[in-house]
């Protein structure tokens, strides 16, 4: 895996290698490669020193460039990568003088070797960023290698397309990747066609399509993989059809790689069983044949997590991430020191987030909160996770409240004097409402920008531009997967639900009723976010002292028509159908009493039932009491 950047020192198949003075450079050119390949990085340096001092030309000096940095790379046993990037990015701006001749031919002869080894230098610098997980700026340093991929040479073309499509599925650009790969297939002829599935089912050997070129840079698809079977665009081949649910044939060769191919495309078809099984079985072969490294412990943890975060089991689901953080660590004790390549595959970040979820599901607001503070710094235009923060911070804050309330019913009322809001420190993020307000207002802005990208199937017409240009994915929530315009809906709904609830809470009415009126007009809305529409509406109402227009809100003949499979299933105080029709009487005889109409409000109290809504209508009977005898005396 160690040869991601082979740095192509060129054996030119130039037409004019017939001056004994071109042999010489080729042949020490030749010598100084095997050196490489045998780790011998002194003599190496040793043999592109004698080169340049024979040096004639600009263009084969560029070529040493390159190959210096990346042999001193090598040198420092992969770990000191800087140096190299730096050189690189000079190599790469270098305006190459020579190619303003007319005659194509002329020029080519010119750019024959400068030309390709600003290519490397290009490619070299993609492979850098994409193992530093800066996927936006590799594939923009791979783009001008991309436009011009049938002018590469082949061996230089395999690369740049195997980067291209590991950098198009690390970002979820599941669309893309696809279109990309028919151009390689039926324009490029770099891959053969994918195996389907027998639907017969009678089982058919299919032939993995041989790899056009030796197999040097390694894919994603997972960690320790060994590519001497498949060339590596043929796995990625297969990963993006799995990842697009394409009917896809997976056929075991013995090699981890494919076996966890597999085990995706088992969760993917949404049977966590098998996938569990596959996972568990590469881990048992893996330990067999001594092959476990901690990239692949971490893989199958966080993988195993993921399985039963999907079928809701927390706890267990917790463990495995924490496990496979641990794993990740003894990767990445100390990124200073340690190879780009391990770097590469650090996924703590993702893990973290993983984790973050757990917690929240298990109730643990506060170590939920903590996670989701590390992948937010990365992926920092995700919608979702903002919203996921705010959650964690609303469900502190009510963890905290309902304690202070058994805590004050036990009689210490002498704290009376509520302690004032406001963070001590704003340089720490803390889980309070006020950074759930900002968090909220992150992902309102980015869902509400989303909703009008959103790009519906179908490309545009226009085939004069390279296709997969044209396609956008709605990759708006990376790490995670696209997502659908459904799934934007509904969590639009529930950032306007949750942003009105903290508003509330914060004393800020306007904003409350605007989220809540908000909520109420969005496409495809839920009946739990319905009756919490119209609850918050009426609460910010009565709060502005609108307690007329705060009925309008409260009418309990909307409730009947609620579906109680949608109250029923969510982790809430509500229920049922009965509870939540308990709660709107009681809030609208909280209106009426406060428009002064306090037989209609006692009338509508007498009628409730669910322990829900007790304490509190005992309170509000007692405050209507006491105001009626008020209103008796004064007669």
């Amino acid at each position: 895996m160690s040869h991601h950047h082979h740095h192509h020192h060129e054996h030119e198949d130039s037409p004019t290698k017939t001056q004994p003075q071109d042999d010489e450079n080729y042949n020490l050119l030749c010598q100084a490669h095997e050196e490489f390949i045998n780790c011998e990085y002194d003599c190496c340096l040793e043999l592109l020193q004698q080169l340049e001092a024979r040096g004639e030309n600009r263009s084969s000096l560029l070529t040493l460039r390159n190959n210096r940095a990346v042999v001193n790379f090598y040198k420092t046993g992969c770990i000191q990568h800087m140096p190299l990037l730096q050189e690189l990015e000079q190599l790469v701006d270098t305006k190459f003088e020579g190619g303003h001749h007319q005659e194509a031919g002329v020029a080519h002869l010119c750019l024959k070797h400068g030309g390709n080894a600003i290519t490397v230098a290009r490619y070299n610098r993609a492979v850098i960023y994409y193992h530093r997980h800066m996927y936006g700026t590799a594939l923009e340093a791979l783009t001008p290698l991309v436009t011009r991929l049938p002018a590469l040479e082949r061996h230089m073309t395999v690369l740049v397309a195997t980067l291209q499509m590991l950098l198009l599925i690390a970002t979820n650009q599941l669309n893309r990747a696809e279109v990309f790969l028919d151009y390689l297939q039926y324009k490029m002829n770099l891959v053969g066609t994918a195996p389907i599935p027998n639907p017969s089912g009678s089982p058919e050997e299919s032939a993995v399509a041989a790899a056009a070129t030796p197999a040097v840079t390694p894919t994603a698809a997972l960690e320790n993989a060994v590519t001497r079977v498949a060339g590596p665009l043929q796995v990625l081949q297969l990963l993006t059809l799995v990842l697009n649910r394409k009917p896809v044939l997976v056929t075991e060769d013995g090699t981890p790689q494919f076996a966890a191919l597999k085990a995706q495309q088992y969760y993917i078809m949404k049977d966590f069983q098998m996938a569990a099984k596959q996972l568990m079985r590469i881990n048992d072969e893996s330990t067999q044949a001594g092959t476990v490294t901690p990239q692949l412990s971490t893989y199958i943890a966080n993988n195993m997590g993921v399985i039963h975060l999907r079928v809701r089991h927390y706890a267990i689901a917790a463990k495995f991430f924490q496990n496979a953080l641990r794993f990740d660590q003894q990767l990445a004790t100390n990124l200073r020191q340690c190879t780009l390549e391990t770097m590469g595959s650090a996924r703590s970040c993702e893990i973290m987030y993983n984790l973050g979820l757990a917690m929240l599901h298990l109730r643990r607001p506060k170590e939920a909160f903590q996670c989701f503070l590390v992948p937010v710094k990365q992926y920092h235009s995700n919608a979702r996770l903002w919203f996921r923060m705010a959650e964690a911070c609303i469900m502190e804050h009510e963890t905290k409240l309902l304690s202070e309330e058994h805590q004050s019913t036990a009689g210490s009322n002498s704290s009376s004097t509520t302690k004032p809001y406001g963070a001590p420190c704003s340089a720490v993020p803390e889980p309070t409402l006020e950074f759930a307000a900002l968090c909220l207002r992150s992902a309102l802005t980015l869902t509400l920008q989303y909703k009008t990208t959103f790009r519906m199937g179908g490309t545009s017409e226009d085939s004069t531009l390279a296709p997969w240009s044209q396609l956008q994915d709605n990759n708006f929530c990376n790490p995670s997967k696209p997502i659908s315009l459904e799934s934007l809906e509904v969590m639009l709904a529930s950032i306007y639900a949750a942003y009105s609830f903290a508003s509330l809470r914060l004393g800020d009415h306007v904003t409350a009723l605007e989220m809540a009126k908000q909520l109420l007009q969005s496409e495809r809305l839920s009946d739990a976010h319905k009756l919490l529409g119209h609850m918050y509406a009426g609460e910010a109402l009565m709060l502005m002292n609108k307690a007329a227009e705060a009925r309008d809100h409260l009418e309990p003949t909307f409730v009947n028509n609620l579906n109680a499979m949608d109250l029923e299933t969510r982790d809430w105080q509500l229920k049922s159908v009965e509870a939540a029709q308990n709660v709107v009487r009681y809030n609208l005889a909280v209106a009426l009493a406060l428009q002064n109409d306090h037989q209609t409000a006692k009338s509508l109290l007498a009628t409730l039932t669910h322990p829900i809504v007790n304490n509190k209508a005992l309170s509000l009977r007692r405050h209507i009491d006491a105001e009626l005898a008020a209103t008796s005396g004064l007669n």
